[in-house]
């Protein structure tokens, strides 16, 4: 299980780390630009970047407090908070009629992390 645990975790630290640096470093307009980003639309340059920032903060806590063990209890709270992000993001795609697997699958990868890590 501990195996498994770590695979899914350092996948969703790459997804995370990538997608919320891409968030964070690029011009709101050119993710305005990029027609699988068309949630931006909807959300103003400040509440992107924090997102950005957040996903990035949450890959960094999957990984960082299990592996040094120094506060492993904030591995599962940092894959709940990514989970909550993707629920939202689920929902916000929804409600937009855009595709919601990807952030639905997040969403339970999130969620097998955080019970895989309390167990």
């Amino acid at each position: 299980m501990n195996v498994a645990l770590w695979i899914v975790q350092g996948l969703l630290a790459l997804v995370f780390l990538a997608a919320g640096g891409f968030k964070a470093a690029s011009p709101v307009e050119k993710l305005r630009q990029n027609p699988q980003l068309g949630w931006t639309a909807d959300f103003t340059p400040a509440q992107i970047k924090l997102i950005g920032l957040a996903e990035v903060a949450g890959a960094v806590g999957l990984v960082a407090p299990w592996a040094t063990r120094i506060a492993p209890q904030l591995t599962p709270v940092a894959a709940a908070c990514l989970g909550v992000i993707m629920f939202v993001a689920t929902r916000v795609h929804a409600t937009r009629k855009e595709p919601m697997v990807p952030s639905l699958v997040l969403t339970v990868l999130c969620a097998f992390v955080v019970v895989g890590r309390l167990l």
